[in-house]
């Protein structure tokens, strides 16, 4: 019995270790030495159990040790077909590759991930993301490159907004953003960057009533165009980026677009990023986490597209409990709260459970709308102890009967 549950959770975890189409992250299971099964009290990782020691147990009486880092310059390509599930895309088809290598031994790792996927409602998804180390840490450059295809909702605008009102859209995007940021002292980034943003193909399809939707209201058109500069800072001292049980992240970004670059209007906005984890009891592995992720239209009247929405942050995470944009708005306001314990002495499994409140106002100049909250239970399966990634499987519920299951690789936050 103890192996067909085994078996269980290793078919799970393989088949869902990608399920998120819209995932930026794809950690491959860790690769142990050959013929090394000894289990000690020596090293607390040898206690802790993952997906690949739940396959193995399938074979052997022990998990094997883990190579702790073997990432070194020569470039490790991993590439893995697996199907999905979103809350908007529905059941996705995925392919998805990943190149880790260091600049030298002493760098951080850098990653080039890539993820196509095929969904249910016919989205096509080609996201290309860097994540670059220069020797000495010295210099780190952040690139988010992507071709949409993407039939999606509208909602309306503002936080208030009703459900109800559902107007079918479809467009491509195409994404072209890259920041470099040189280091300036201890845990503190600074950077510029250069953002791309061309919505084209748009179609509208309306309401049924013949009722003039806010996306016709605001100024609808078939193509548009957001190009600027950004300004960047970064402040990061979690322990662990994947998965923090301790430290605070700040990231800032000012965003400037303009006529002469391109854009179709000239407007600004601001992100700002707050993340802080504890861990609770402080004796424990159990974490509390908070979350604020505020995105602000500072000034011009940006494309319908370009607006802050829910779950268009870049890791897709805001707004667990509702579907990618069901709110948008010139203004959002976003607070999250997540706790993260144990429910296996071995470290295989765990739980969460998340509160998250979300206002928007509506057009530019406008005030904030009413709160919307959502919260909800999850599930976490250790994908790789070493780097403490899990496959995070998570039930949302919001209001107006808004609710479905998120999946993820890595935590949300």
């Amino acid at each position: 019995m103890k192996r067909l549950i085994n078996l269980f959770l290793a078919f799970t975890a393989v088949s869902c270790s990608l399920l998120h189409a819209q995932d930026k992250k794809f950690v491959p299971i860790a690769k142990y030495p050959k013929g090394d099964t000894t289990l000690g009290k020596k090293h607390d990782v040898e206690h802790q159990w993952d997906l690949y020691d739940a396959i193995g147990a399938l074979f052997s009486k022990y998990p094997a040790v883990p190579k702790k880092d073997s990432v070194t310059k020569k470039p490790i390509i991993s590439i893995v077909p697996a199907f999905g599930y979103t809350l908007q895309s529905k059941f996705a088809v995925t392919l998805a590759g990943n190149i880790a290598f260091r600049a030298t031994p002493a760098t951080k790792i850098s990653t080039i991930v890539v993820n196509i996927a095929y969904t249910q409602t016919r989205q096509i998804i080609i996201p290309i993301l860097s994540n670059i180390w220069t020797e000495g840490n010295q210099y780190k450059f952040v690139g988010d490159y992507r071709y949409l295809k993407y039939p999606q909702s509208t909602y309306g605008l503002g936080s208030s907004s009703n459900i109800l009102n559902r107007d079918r859209m479809d467009y491509s995007l195409v994404r072209f953003n890259e920041t470099v940021f040189r280091h300036v002292s201890g845990d503190f980034f600074a950077g510029v960057g250069y953002a791309f943003d061309d919505h084209f193909d748009i179609e509208e399809r309306g309401f049924k009533n013949g009722i003039i939707s806010d996306y016709a209201i605001y100024g609808g058109s078939t193509n548009t165009i957001s190009s600027g500069i950004t300004l960047n800072c970064l402040f990061d001292s979690r322990d662990n980026s994947i998965n923090a049980s301790k430290g605070f992240y700040g990231a800032l970004q000012y965003r400037d677009n303009k006529l002469f670059l391109g854009s179709t209007s000239s407007w600004q906005s601001l992100i700002i990023d707050l993340r802080k984890y504890y861990r609770f009891p402080a004796n424990s592995n159990n974490v509390i986490a908070f979350w604020s992720y505020n995105w602000l239209v500072l000034g011009g009247k940006p494309p319908y597209l370009d607006l802050p929405s829910n779950t268009w942050d870049p890791f897709s995470g805001t707004g667990r409990g509702y579907i990618q944009g069901r709110f948008r708005g010139a203004q959002m306001v976003y607070l999250e709260t997540e706790y993260r314990f144990g429910l296996t002495r071995n470290g295989l499994l765990g739980g969460v459970v998340f509160v998250n409140a979300q206002s928007f106002s509506a057009a530019q100049g406008t005030n904030l709308q009413g709160v919307q909250p959502a919260f909800g239970p999850g599930i976490r399966l250790k994908l790789n102890k070493v780097t403490k990634t899990n496959i995070a499987i998570d039930y949302g519920i919001g209001r107006q009967g808004s609710r479905g299951l998120f999946i993820n690789v890595g935590e949300v936050f």
